[in-house]
């Protein structure tokens, strides 16, 4: 496997102030142990995020995932067909929820 980039997340930097805790499970356990294991690229973490969050109807997570995959090597149309293949799997209005997300955050009309 390649090395890929470290990542990171920002629960201090949203929440350290206001829920410690939270913050830390979110970088320390979330970030820094899980994102960052050797068994699973990046690529393939985001994806599966955003297929999870997509199923479960969280648009207001997937606005950070969408962009974090773009990040990790996924590209937008990747992105557009797990949308629309989990849209099909998980239901009509979460799916088309998180397209929205999706079509707001790449920009396109």
């Amino acid at each position: 496997m390649t090395e890929q980039q470290r990542q990171v997340g920002g629960g201090r930097a949203m929440f350290g102030d206001f829920a410690p805790k939270l913050a830390e499970l979110t970088d320390d356990v979330l970030f820094d142990d899980l994102w960052n294991r050797a068994e699973l690229p990046a690529r393939d973490r985001s994806l599966i995020t955003v297929a999870v969050l997509t199923a479960g109807g969280h648009a207001d997570q997937l606005r950070f995932h969408l962009g974090r995959a773009v990040e990790n090597g996924v590209t937008q149309r990747e992105l557009i067909e797990a949308i629309t293949h989990v849209t099909l799997y998980a239901g009509w209005p979460n799916g088309m929820a998180a397209m929205g997300v999706a079509k707001d955050l790449f920009g396109q009309d």
